[in-house]
């Protein structure tokens, strides 16, 4: 998505433009609470740039508003937290085909309380290197805020919120509560992989298209350069 949006936006206003994003999404994730920032002229019509952007877009990406911002202002580094929705419909036979782009099918039933038994034992400041693909210099240090599941129906919806998520990171928590959700792992079991040094390769990565990046939160203007500065900060315990 960001490719493509740096595309349009090049063409539109006819110089280079590069976008910095509250978060990069793995690939077939979606999003409806993207947060994006970018340096361009002052004298460039910012309310006029959403209406020429719906035109020159695919259909499946759109931009619902723009605005200015302080310079202290960074999607990435001045954000306080990132708000994820993870769906499964646990009645395969039930699950509409119109759905099927964002919410997974899953075979077996899953028991609703056993999700967020284990789901509250993962909440708090904690290494989640077993829960991420791990790059080179980048801390698995992350404080999970909410972790909780909801049931509609045959429809389960997993409400996901941190300061920050790793590669994988949610996708993989959820791949490992599925597990106890289906019976096949006691509720404490992602919890005691917490204490890994490395990711396990019992922990399951749960399929991109169920997943979609729903909100960013970002703090008071005044505070923007601060926020910034604690995050550039690499976590250590």
């Amino acid at each position: 998505m960001c490719g493509v949006l740096e595309e349009a936006l090049t063409q539109i206003l006819r110089r280079r433009v590069r976008l910095t994003v509250a978060g990069r999404t793995d690939a077939g994730v979606h999003a409806t609470g993207q947060v994006a920032h970018m340096d361009i002229p002052s004298d460039v019509d910012v309310d006029a740039l959403v209406p020429r952007l719906s035109r020159a877009l695919p259909v499946d990406v759109r931009v619902s508003a723009m605005r200015q911002v302080p310079l202290d202002f960074d999607a990435r580094f001045t954000a306080l937290r990132r708000h994820y929705v993870y769906r499964v419909c646990d009645a395969a036979w039930q699950a509409d085909p119109l759905t099927r782009g964002h919410i997974v099918p899953w075979p077996r039933p899953l028991d609703l309380p056993s999700l967020n038994a284990a789901s509250t034992l993962l909440t708090g400041e904690h290494n989640f290197v077993a829960f991420c693909k791990r790059r080179d210099g980048a801390s698995t240090i992350r404080e999970l805020q909410r972790l909780k599941w909801t049931r509609t129906g045959s429809l389960l919806e997993a409400w996901v919120s941190a300061d920050a998520f790793c590669h994988s990171m949610v996708r993989s928590l959820v791949g490992a509560l599925l597990a106890v959700g289906e019976g096949r792992k006691p509720v404490d079991w992602p919890a005691s992989m917490l204490s890994a040094t490395e990711r396990p390769s019992a922990i399951s990565v749960a399929p991109a298209h169920g997943l979609a990046l729903i909100g960013v939160d970002y703090p008071a203007d005044e505070d923007l350069a601060a926020r910034a500065q604690v995050t550039r900060n690499v976590r250590t315990r």
